[in-house]
């Protein structure tokens, strides 16, 4: 079994994904548009543009995501996608990517399970958690 994480975006996938690529270090490796694929007829035009499919390579997982219609779309809440790092200007240097037009939650910093950690809502509204051991 393998666990991935996808995200829905509410039309800012393609921005979010080609952010995450740039500046966490990941690599882009499919990106589907809704015009693109079957389900073209499915969404209304103003859609045609939009990712119904993505895939990130980041570090040894794979970050899904897609653009899901308005009248389906949620504001994310209830989880989190946990950064693991064990170099800490790393873990300063993502997390400063991550809070870049975001909103920071808690500050990276010290705690008692890590050397710094922190909590981070990116500007496209994905909680991020950067732990660094």
């Amino acid at each position: 079994m393998k666990v991935e994480t996808s995200l829905h975006f509410n039309g800012q996938c393609e921005a979010a994904f080609k952010f995450y690529e740039q500046r966490l270090g990941g690599k882009l490796e499919f990106l589907l548009k809704w015009g693109e694929s079957p389900l073209a007829g499915q969404v209304p035009p103003e859609w045609q543009d939009k990712v119904v499919h993505a895939r990130l390579k980041l570090g040894g997982a794979d970050l899904l995501g897609g653009d899901v219609l308005p009248r389906d779309y949620r504001q994310p809440q209830g989880f989190s996608v946990m950064l693991g790092m064990n170099d800490p200007r790393t873990a300063e240097q993502t997390f400063a990517a991550l809070a870049d037009g975001g909103s920071i939650k808690m500050p990276l910093q010290k705690t008692f399970w890590a050397p710094l950690y922190g909590f981070v809502v990116d500007r496209f509204g994905i909680p991020w958690e950067v732990n660094c051991e």
